[in-house]
């Protein structure tokens, strides 16, 4: 069972979360907050595998909620889905950098917000190729110069060359395809690559890559 727990100020929305999401079976709404401070006090005390955070809320925004949570080792195991308005928040680069594993638009069709819950919960993260971009399109626009990360002496020649590609957006199938090698040994290399550089998901190992300079806004591989 997948435990959920509900953070937007609206209760007209988390209303209709909690209809679409308890009507599955696999899926289980845990508790409902309208800020951050009650979405950080609920992940502690209801022990959630995904937060739906909405990011603009009052007092304790999202983005800071979702900072606090993803920086509690105790929370290690809650995985957060930033909710916005728009395509491209403003802070969402921020809230992924602070720990967050994807983003979803309010908008979204129910059946893909639930195969979203899924997919996070299973550990992936939400960076489809075409948001990614839309991500470096917004991290070249206010992004401050590179800073080479001591932290990728570690990973090995493959384990950089794999972090591009996560970085460019392909899945590990498409990693396989593009390095000629299974889909498990390509995703072997995604997970020595967070494990070395302590990243929660790819999602974070994308914002790595670009804040190292292993990879920049125009690159081809």
């Amino acid at each position: 069972m997948i435990r959920v727990l509900l953070a937007d100020d609206q209760a007209l929305v988390r209303g209709g979360l909690r209809a679409l999401l308890d009507a599955r079976d696999d899926i289980e709404v845990v508790g409902e907050a309208a800020d951050g401070h009650q979405a950080v006090a609920l992940t502690r005390t209801t022990a959630p595998d995904v937060v739906l955070m909405d990011i603009r809320m009052p007092g304790l925004d999202g983005l800071e909620a979702t900072r606090q949570i993803a920086s509690d080792r105790r929370l290690a195991a809650a995985r957060i889905i930033i909710l916005t308005t728009f395509d491209l928040d403003e802070y969402l680069f921020d809230a992924l950098r602070s720990g967050a594993s994807g983003f979803l638009i309010k908008d979204t069709e129910p059946a893909d917000l639930v195969r979203a819950v899924r997919v996070v919960a299973q550990g992936d993260s939400l960076l489809s190729p075409g948001v990614t971009r839309r991500l470096i399109a917004e991290y070249a626009a206010r992004a401050r110069p590179a800073q080479p990360a001591a932290r990728l002496d570690a990973l090995t020649d493959r384990e950089r060359e794999v972090m591009a590609l996560v970085a460019e957006g392909l899945s590990n199938d498409e990693i396989a395809e593009r390095l000629v090698m299974s889909r498990a040994t390509a995703r072997t290399h995604v997970s020595r690559a967070m494990t070395k550089l302590a990243a929660r998901d790819r999602a974070q190992l994308v914002v790595l890559a670009y804040e190292s300079g292993l990879v920049r806004p125009g690159w081809a591989p």
